[in-house]
C-alpha cells in the first residue's frame, strides 16, 4: 500500500505519483488525441492507486474536465479521487486573457463543478496571475468557496514569489504549482524555500522536461509539437542535455530501473516537493510512472544527480 502524503496544511492526502491530464481531451495542446484513450488513462490511474488527478479549464478547453467527469461517474470513484483543476483563462473576442477577479474565479469554479459532474473540487488553482487583481483578494474568493464546501484546498500556479506572498497573506494557500525540473532549477532560489517555510506543497510541472529527462530521446530526433520551440531541444543544448541524462542512466541501470523513475524519485527528496504529476498519453505509461515509488536513492546518489545538473 502506497503511503499517502499530505498536501500543505490541507486535508488532502495523495499518492505522491499523480497524473497530469493535459493529454486527456487537450485538443488545443496535442494534435490527434483519442478521447477514449484519454479516458483510459484516467481509469487506469484510478484503478491502480493513483488518486491525484491534475486538470484545467484550458486543457481542451473544457474537454479534459468533461472527460474526467465522465470517467468518475462511470467508475464510481469520486470519493477516492483527489481532483485538482485550474482557472484564470478567459476568452474575450477570440483572445485569451487572464482574470483573477473574485467574480470570474467564482464563476470558473461553478463551471468546473458542472463539467466534472461533482459538487466539490478537492484542489482549485488560480492557473496564471493577471495584471490587475490583488492576489490576496483572489485567494479570498477561493477561501469563501472553501467555506461553502465547493473546494477543499487552494492553490496558485505560475505566480512569482511576490505574487505568492500576496496570495498567502492570510495563510490560505495550500499548494503552489510551478515549472521545476533538473534543467529548470530557478525555483530552488526562492520559491522552494518559501513554500517549505510556510507549509505549502510545491507541485512541479514539466517534471520530465517534455520527455527529455525520461531518457528516451536520441540526438537525431526531431519534433513537430510544442517541443520544437523549447530551448532545451535546440542544437548543442539538446546534445548537452542528453549527455547529462546518460549520466543518470548509469544510476538507473545499476538499480534496474528507468531514467524517468530516478529523476521523479529525486524530486520527491526535495524539501517542499510532496508529489509529482507526470503526464501520459497511454495507459501503460501511467502504470510505468508508478514504478518511481520502488526507487530509493542514497544520499550519495541524490548529491550526484544534483551535481550533474548544477
Amino acid at each position: 500500500m502506497t503511503k499517502h502524503v499530505q498536501l500543505g496544511k490541507s486535508e488532502l492526502y495523495v499518492n505522491p505519483i499523480g497524473l497530469g491530464t493535459n493529454a486527456v481531451g487537450g485538443h488545443n495542446l496535442y494534435p490527434n488525441l483519442d478521447e477514449e484513450a484519454g479516458k483510459d488513462l484516467v481509469r487506469t490511474a484510478l484503478n491502480h492507486g493513483i488518486n491525484f488527478l491534475d486538470t484545467a479549464f484550458i486543457y481542451g478547453p473544457e474537454r479534459s474536465e468533461e472527460l474526467i467527469g465522465e470517467v468518475m461517474k462511470e467508475e464510481g470513484k469520486r470519493k477516492e479521487a483527489i481532483l485538482a483543476t485550474k482557472g484564470a483563462h478567459k476568452f474575450v473576442d477570440g483572445e485569451v486573457v487572464m482574470d483573477n477577479s473574485p467574480e470570474f474565479l467564482t464563476k470558473s469554479v461553478e463551471d468546473s463543478l458542472k463539467r466534472l459532474q461533482t459538487d466539490y473540487i478537492d484542489l482549485y488553482y488560480i492557473h496564471f496571475p493577471d495584471k490587475d487583481t490583488l492576489k490576496a483578494e483572489a485567494v479570498g474568493a477561493l477561501s469563501r468557496l472553501k467555506e461553502q464546501g465547493k473546494i477543499r484546498a487552494i492553490g496558485v500556479s505560475n505566480f512569482s514569489l511576490e505574487q505568492l506572498k500576496d496570495a498567502n497573506k492570510d495563510g490560505y494557500v495550500d499548494v503552489f504549482q510551478g515549472e521545476y525540473n533538473l534543467l529548470q532549477r530557478e525555483a530552488e532560489k526562492d520559491l522552494l524555500p518559501y513554500v517549505s517555510e510556510h507549509n505549502i506543497s510545491f507541485i512541479p510541472y514539466f517534471p520530465l522536461a517534455s520527455g527529455l529527462l525520461a531518457g528516451k530521446y536520441t540526438e537525431h530526433m526531431t519534433f513537430d509539437d510544442l517541443r520544437k520551440n523549447m530551448p532545451h531541444f535546440q542544437g548543442a543544448t539538446f546534445k548537452d542535455n542528453l549527455a547529462k541524462v546518460d549520466q543518470v542512466r548509469k544510476i538507473a541501470d545499476a538499480k534496474g530501473t528507468e531514467v524517468a523513475h530516478v529523476v521523479l524519485a529525486w524530486y520527491l527528496t526535495r524539501d517542499g516537493v510532496d508529489a509529482v504529476i507526470p503526464g501520459a498519453k497511454r495507459a501503460d505509461q501511467v502504470l510505468n510512472n508508478l514504478k518511481t515509488l520502488d526507487v530509493s536513492l542514497t544520499q550519495a546518489e541524490i548529491e550526484e544527480i544534483d551535481h550533474i545538473f548544477r
